[in-house]
């Protein structure tokens, strides 16, 4: 098969909007993916890491689905959260959920299990023989305990048609470079770590799966597109203002951050579900702080 890889550009690793009771917003869902359309997202991801989606039962992550199917009506590729730690229950969703309206899916690495790179492999090779569509690996060692290891990647992407990309969100820069100078024809590097989305698009990385998009599509969206266009010294200006808020946005873990800064700009309630908690008072005070300044 021709390998062809729809996620490219900026992307927004969509969050999910709660109520005060903790019940899914869906007004302020649909209204936050009509203000990254509006600001210029060239793809969105449905169910990721940002959603908190380990928190949501089947049936709300079927709602996240259906509005998000519903609100971008086809305007912008979706790729959609689907991994797990446990391979054979992974396979099973992809061969037997409805994944209509899709464009691939995100597969993040196998968490808590710990894998060796052959089991990071075999995993990887199993879920991309049972996905119909094209399969995005997600490498994100901070969260998952395994880190996807150079090799293991160009491997799979060698070996797997279906896989197109990998959402790279390991920290180590020189890990994307060996990807990027290695990678067959037609699999992508997209940078999963919004300060280093200059300098792994200046490598050569196809996008970019950004957080603070979410709050910021407009102003995020002008930095991809001028490093993508090759005007660095346009992308580097914009990434200056956005480096208070890449360290704020993680301060106190991820969404904890964004959901903060969504709430000062109206766009959502600061409520995230348990084990996590809102922003401390120290982070929210340097979040509006460097709001007001942006």
């Amino acid at each position: 098969m021709t390998r062809h890889n729809p996620f490219r550009g900026f992307g927004i690793a969509l969050a999910t909007p709660f109520q005060t009771d903790g019940s899914i917003d869906t007004e302020a869902l649909r209204a936050l993916i009509e203000s990254q359309l509006s600001g210029g997202v060239d793809f969105l991801c449905v169910l990721g890491t940002t959603a908190e989606t380990p928190t949501l039962s089947d049936e709300e992550k079927r709602l996240v689905r259906r509005i998000a199917l519903e609100t971008v009506a086809g305007r912008v590729p979706l790729l959609l959260g689907a991994g797990g730690n446990c391979t054979a229950d992974v396979c099973r969703f992809l061969r037997e959920e409805d994944l209509s309206g899709f464009q691939g899916v995100l597969i993040v690495c196998p968490y808590y299990n710990k894998p060796s790179q052959e089991g990071l492999y075999q995993h990887f090779r199993a879920v991309c023989g049972a996905s119909p569509l094209p399969v995005v690996l997600y490498n994100v060692p901070g969260r998952t305990g395994a880190n996807l290891q150079p090799d293991t990647v160009l491997r799979i992407a060698r070996d797997c048609p279906q896989a197109v990309a990998i959402k790279e969100a390991s920290g180590r820069i020189l890990q994307a470079e060996e990807i990027l100078a290695a990678k067959p024809d037609g699999f992508d590097v997209l940078c999963g770590d919004d300060a280093l989305t200059c300098a792994q698009l200046a490598l050569g990385a196809a996008g970019v799966i950004s957080v603070v998009g979410n709050a910021l599509p407009y102003e995020f969206a002008e930095l991809v597109h001028a490093a993508q266009r090759g005007e660095l010294a346009q992308a580097l200006e914009l990434h200056h203002r956005f480096r208070r808020f890449y360290k704020l946005m993680m301060a106190d873990g991820n969404p904890a951050g964004v959901k903060c800064l969504l709430a000062l700009q109206g766009k959502a309630l600061n409520v995230l579900r348990l084990p996590l908690v809102p922003a401390s008072d120290a982070t929210q005070e340097g979040i509006r702080q460097a709001l007001d300044e942006f």
